[in-house]
């Protein structure tokens, strides 16, 4: 993902393995699509990809005084915020924005001055993310075995983030650190992140990874052909439940029944500490289609119908740690997540 003048150039990862597309989008309009249908995925690209969205809106507003271009920022933001109810850092990156064009026009500066500050805060957010990712690697790394053989679920690598990538960041990580890692990575129906995009990244990265569909890893488990679990998050309640791709529930549940740790990692971005547990997060339902047709091929009966959320939540019990990009919280969530919050703070 990278901004230039034209606009948001970003990788089409629905087109991936088989065809490596960077197409460019010109408009905020088309950044808010991108995001919906999932061109770009992974709750910390998401929230790149709106600071982009926003500031590309603001940068190509044709508004004639501030108040008009007050209100056409409103419109950008809600627009790009209507694309993906559950991922946090979406609206995280949002408010950051806002917050920085309310700074900039309250300060009386021109239309051009309030396009370049929301410009550098989207770069900025950009490269933070980055940042974020490689501190949590080296967090988690050390959490990881010396050898042995890593499951993961979805995709949280660098196609999710601005770069490098918080599961598979921390995978990467301690392989580079000298640690002799397998993955297998589940297929993770019914959009297949797994199959298509954690394999892809991996075998570029010329890291061991094997494919598994997704009701393989019970019995992987149980043969004690798995020694960890690592998986990223799009929303973390304060008390440590846990917003991810659906199925993730399902592997925290066999983990755990199997005595194998289960770690999730992600950026303080990703925690709500508005909300208590994980009741509380919106879960997205998304088209159907993705459940009734591979490759456009139909495979479920004319007229019969399917549910298609996209995430669940696992209860904090399931976690044994939570990998941060400012150190790794462990139970009680309660107190060790506000704790690396505060941490955070300048």
């Amino acid at each position: 993902m990278e901004w230039t003048d034209e606009g948001v150039r970003m990788i089409d990862q629905r087109k991936l393995p088989t065809v490596e597309e960077y197409p460019l989008f010109r408009t905020y309009e088309e950044v808010a699509e991108a995001i919906r249908v999932m061109v770009v995925r992974g709750a910390p690209a998401i929230g790149v990809a709106a600071a982009m969205g926003v500031a590309l809106g603001v940068r190509d507003s044709r508004a004639t005084s501030i108040d008009n271009l007050r209100k056409e920022f409103d419109v950008i933001v809600t627009t790009i915020g209507a694309t993906r109810p559950t991922a946090v850092n979406l609206f995280w990156a949002l408010d950051r924005m806002k917050k920085t064009f309310l700074e900039a026009a309250g300060g009386g500066k021109a239309h051009s001055a309030i396009s370049a500050r929301l410009v550098e805060e989207a770069a900025a957010i950009h490269r933070e993310d980055i940042e974020s990712n490689m501190r949590m690697g080296q967090f988690g790394a050390e959490l990881l075995p010396t050898s042995g053989t890593v499951l993961t679920h979805c995709n949280a690598g660098a196609l999710a983030t601005a770069g490098y990538g918080t599961a598979l960041g921390v995978i990467r990580a301690a392989v580079e650190g000298g640690k002799r890692l397998k993955v297998l990575a589940d297929e993770t129906r019914p959009f297949l992140q797994g199959a298509r995009l954690t394999a892809w990244e991996l075998w570029k990265d010329d890291i061991d990874v094997r494919v598994i569909s997704d009701n393989m890893a019970g019995s992987f488990m149980h043969q004690g052909l798995v020694d960890a679990v690592i998986v990223g998050a799009d929303r973390i309640a304060a008390n440590g439940d846990v917003a991810n791709k659906i199925g993730t529930y399902s592997v925290a549940v066999l983990a755990r029944q199997h005595d194998i740790p289960f770690y999730v990692a992600a950026p303080l971005s990703t925690l709500d500490l508005k909300i208590p547990d994980g009741s509380h997060i919106p879960i997205e339902q998304r088209d159907p289609t993705e459940v009734t047709h591979i490759g456009g091929t139909r495979v479920v009966p004319e007229g019969v119908s399917v549910f298609n959320p996209a995430f669940d939540v696992t209860p904090h019990e399931f976690v044994t740690a939570i990998i941060t990009d400012f150190g790794i919280a462990r139970p009680p969530y309660v107190e060790s997540l506000p704790n690396l919050m505060r941490k955070s703070l300048p």
